[in-house]
Order: C-alpha cells, then structure tokens, then sequence
C-alpha cells in the first residue's frame, strides 16, 4: 500500500535543511558545532525511516527509486556547474585569488580536465565542482548507504525467518559501527568508493537507525504523556549538550575513534529532538507548518543552489564592508568579518533563492504549456 504524507517528516527535513544553510554560512561557532553533530545523520535517518518490508520484496523498484532519486539528479546538476565552471571565472564569480578557509582556490578546468570530471561524474559519482557544488558527496553517500543497507537486509533475513525488521537493522548498525571503528583505528580505505567510504559506513548506520526509530515510534508511540518519553527527551538534550561544548564531529572526512562512541548518539539524539519538535508543529495549521513542510519537500533544489545563491549575499557584504569584488570567489561565504550577523542574510537567501527559482521556474513552464494548448 502507498504510504502516507509524513508531514512531520517533512517539518524535520525542513529543519535539517535550514541547519545546513546555516552552517554552510558560518554560524557562530557554539550553533555550528551543535549543527555539524547531528544535521546530516538526520537525512539518512528519515530516508532509513521510511524502508519497509515491501522494499524488501521487490527490490529492483527500490533500487531503481534510488537511483532516479538520487543518481540522475547528482549527475544533472554536476554536469550542469561543470559546464558553467569557466564561465563563472569569466563573469567574476569564481577566481583564483579567493577560496575556502585553507587557503585553497579554483582554476578554470582544460577541455580534457572537463571530461575527466563528467567522466567521474557519470562513474563514481565524484568530479563536481568542489566550489559550487561542494555538497554533492550526499547522493553517493545516500545511494550506496541504501542500496547496500538493501543487500545486508536480503542476507540476513534470507538466512532467519526469526528475526523482526528491527532486529536486521540493529544487526546492520552494531557491523557498520564494527567497521567503522575497524577502518579508523587502521586507517583503512574502501577504494572503489570515492573519499574513502566513511561516510557511507555512517549512512549505512543511521539508515538502519531510522528503520528502528520507526518500528519503537509505531509499538510505543513516542506520547508525552508517558514519563519515558520525557526521559529519552532529556536524554536526548544532554547527549547534544554535551556533544556540542565538547565539539564532537559530524560526518567528516577525518574521524577519529572517539567518533565511533559519540557520532551515532549525536546523530540519534538529533533526530529524536528535531522529530518530536516537528510533531509538535506539525499538530496545528499555521505559517511555519506550511513553511517548513515547504522546505523539506522541496529540500533537494536548497541543496543543490544554495552555495550560488550565497553569491547574492556575497555583492551585499562586498558593499557593505568595501571589500575586494574578487572575495565573491570565497567558498562558502566571505571570511572576513565573519563573526557579524551576514550569516542570518546568508541562510535567508541560500533558503528563499533556491525555492523562489524553482516556484519561477514552474510558473513559466506552466504558462509556456498553456499558451501551446
């Protein structure tokens, strides 16, 4: 049977969306370093929250949803920045005096850099353009962290009729963390998956953490009137607490072992607190509801435009300060002065740009398609 409209979900998505925006702005260090433990776990949890049996059955259509979902938009849009990558050096949007925090800068691609790159773009899902389409390493880490997630499923339910869902996905969680600790404390890389396959290992785990969730959410039903709900909340609080004063890391690329311990309860942790706080606005017909729902349905064109939409910001900040007209190039944002409020404009706009574009968009294709009728 078709599932349901999970608004709630969408609320929570559309949280975790407007987070990223705003760490991708360069928030105050306090809300960033709560943002970065929990934001992106979140994502897989809600993809993990909604595997069912049925996706188990028949595993080509889930298969191939995955990849419509995920593959043919990372492609689309890779080879879209990559086809515009010059012609930003040319309009001045990009440059090589400015570039990240480290230092690092972009240069115009050669003709053969630029197949190179489509071609990694079409076989490993790696080759964007690092400055405008820097988050693009979550449809790979999505796609294969599923479809795997999938595959391990299979086995060990093929193997015993026994075991409930849940139990296959603790099964699932307890190897992935196993692994993950296996890899860091070697420093082991898998190699046919680009930047190493941690990330992946982290999707695999929070995938079958949202497939939990969901089975404990549908027996108990999470109700505030139980005290164990407002236990798991406090819980919950304090995990983030304390894993933001102590800065413990997201899905990095460098992790270390102590992320093994505290990745997974920041990542859980998040989702439970964000998910309740959802249901809470989603229990009414208001502004924010609609807005946030909004956000999260349409999540994936923020994800995709938002690092150009900073580029209108970028002008405004560049007035402002009187600054080099070449600091547009700086990826994310402009570092200077980076500790004022530009980050609040940077996350309206890197939210409302991307959204208005797509509304624009629709809107004329739609006149288009009546004027032709």
């Amino acid at each position: 049977m078709a599932q349901a409209r999970n608004t709630s979900i969408s609320i929570a998505k559309g949280i975790a969306i407007i987070l990223m925006v705003a760490g991708h702005a360069e928030c105050p260090g306090t809300l960033m370093s709560l943002i970065y433990i929990f934001h992106m776990p979140l994502f897989f949890i809600t993809a993990g929250y909604f595997f069912t049996r049925r996706n188990v059955e028949q595993p080509w259509d889930f298969c191939c949803k995955r990849f419509k979902g995920l593959y043919v938009p990372f492609v689309k849009w890779s080879l879209f920045f990559l086809l515009i990558h010059n012609v930003m050096f040319q309009v001045g949007i990009l440059n090589e005096d400015f570039g990240n925090w480290e230092g690092g800068v972009t240069h115009p691609y050669s003709l053969r850099q630029a197949l190179q790159r489509a071609v990694h773009i079409f076989t490993a899902m790696a080759g964007y353009d690092e400055f405008l389409a820097g988050a693009f390493w979550f449809f790979r880490a999505l796609l294969i962290s599923s479809i795997l997630f999938l595959v391990f499923f299979r086995l060990i339910d093929g193997r015993s009729q026994r075991l409930k869902g849940w139990h296959i996905a603790a099964i699932i969680a307890v190897a992935a963390i196993g692994f993950a600790a296996l890899r860091i404390s070697f420093g082991l890389k898998v190699v046919n998956v680009v930047q190493g396959g941690i990330r992946e290992t982290w999707g695999i785990l929070f995938f079958a953490i949202g497939v939990i969730y969901r089975h404990f959410e549908a027996s108990r039903g999470f109700s505030p009137r139980h005290w164990g709900y407002w236990a798991a909340m406090a819980a919950a609080v304090a995990v983030l607490v304390a894993g933001t004063m102590n800065h413990w890391a997201g899905m990095n690329l460098a992790p270390k072992i102590r992320d093994v311990a505290t990745l997974p309860l920041t990542g859980a942790a998040g989702f439970f607190v964000t998910h309740q706080l959802s249901r809470l606005i989603d229990g009414r017909e208001w502004w924010l509801k609609r807005l946030l729902v909004l956000c999260g349905e349409r999540s994936l064109y923020v994800y995709v435009f938002h690092i150009i939409s900073f580029k209108v910001v970028s002008l405004v900040k560049i007035a402002y300060y009187g600054l080099d007209p070449r600091q547009i190039g700086c990826h994310m944002v402009i570092h200077d002065h980076h500790d004022d409020a530009f980050w609040l404009l940077y996350t309206l706009v890197g939210v409302a740009l991307p959204l208005l574009w797509l509304w624009g968009y629709r809107h004329l294709k739609a006149k288009v398609q009546a004027l032709s009728a």
